[in-house]
Order: C-alpha cells, then sequence, then structure tokens
C-alpha cells in the first residue's frame, strides 16, 4: 500500500521549489561557513560576536540585552557569554538602565567601533569574493526575488 499523496496538485513547478530551496540551503551553509573560517582565522573571532558588534554598531546608543537578544533572535543567554568576551576584550562596555536596576545597556567602546569597522570592511570584501560569480545586476535581482517571497510567500 503506498502513501497518500498529501498535496495531489504537486507537480513539476513544486519540485523546481524544491531543488531550489535545497540549493539555497547548500549556498547559504558555503557563504556561512567562509565567513566562519575567515573571522577565525583572520580575527580569532565568531560570527557570532560579529553579528553582535554588527547590531551594536548600528545602534550607536547601545541596547538593552534583551532587545540585542530580540534583534538576533537568540536567547538571552547566548548574547550574554558573547557580550562577556567583548566586554573582557575591552569591545563592548556596559551601562545601568536608568530606572531599572536589573538592566543593562550594551554599546560598542572607541575601540570596539575600531575593531567592528576593520572585521566589516573585510566581511564585505569575503562575501564579495564568495558570490563573485553574480554581476552587480544579477545580485539586484535575485535579492528583488528573495525580498518578493518575503513579503509575498506563504507561510
Amino acid at each position: 500500500m503506498s502513501a497518500p499523496n498529501p498535496r495531489p496538485d504537486a507537480g513539476p513547478d513544486s519540485k523546481a521549489r524544491l531543488r531550489l530551496w535545497l540549493k539555497l540551503l547548500k549556498t547559504t551553509r558555503t557563504v556561512e561557513s567562509g565567513l566562519r573560517e575567515n573571522l577565525r582565522t583572520e580575527f580569532a573571532s565568531t560570527l557570532p560576536r560579529f553579528d553582535v558588534m554588527s547590531a551594536l554598531a548600528r545602534n550607536a546608543g547601545g541596547l538593552k540585552m534583551s532587545e540585542l537578544s530580540g534583534l538576533l533572535k537568540v536567547s538571552n543567554g547566548n548574547v550574554t557569554g558573547i557580550i562577556e568576551r567583548l566586554v573582557e576584550d575591552g569591545h563592548v562596555l556596559r551601562e545601568p538602565v536608568p530606572g531599572d536596576r536589573r538592566a543593562n545597556r550594551v554599546r560598542l567602546t572607541r575601540k570596539g567601533e575600531e575593531e567592528f569597522a576593520r572585521q566589516a570592511a573585510r566581511h564585505e570584501a569575503w562575501v564579495d569574493d564568495l558570490l563573485g560569480a553574480l554581476d552587480a545586476d544579477e545580485a539586484r535581482a535575485i535579492t528583488a526575488t528573495l525580498d518578493r517571497i518575503l513579503t509575498e510567500g506563504k507561510s
């Protein structure tokens, strides 16, 4: 006895979309792996550290830990360990939040801003290299298509 087809209307379009998903996943993993390795070898750092510094660089006034973890879509516990190491390295400063004794706001120090600027420049160059098979028009077209999926796609 064969299992019933959960989508009897699934056809060649469905298979093409499935292949696309698998190719997107493989491409994402390949790019991410390259970035992780480059951050590790060139800066003795990690992608999560880079992501935290990037979020703080975009929010110069700093962020509460809960805001930071919400922005990065990770747990407070994950962010806390990263922040501890960044504080030890002198890249991040913790400041009390007025009116909330339990909360801290974290922000990049001058040293952290300078270090992030160095890493961000290299990160951009690595991404440019990793996606170098695409010209600018192709990159814009794929970006527009992915934006359409994000705004119009079914969940």
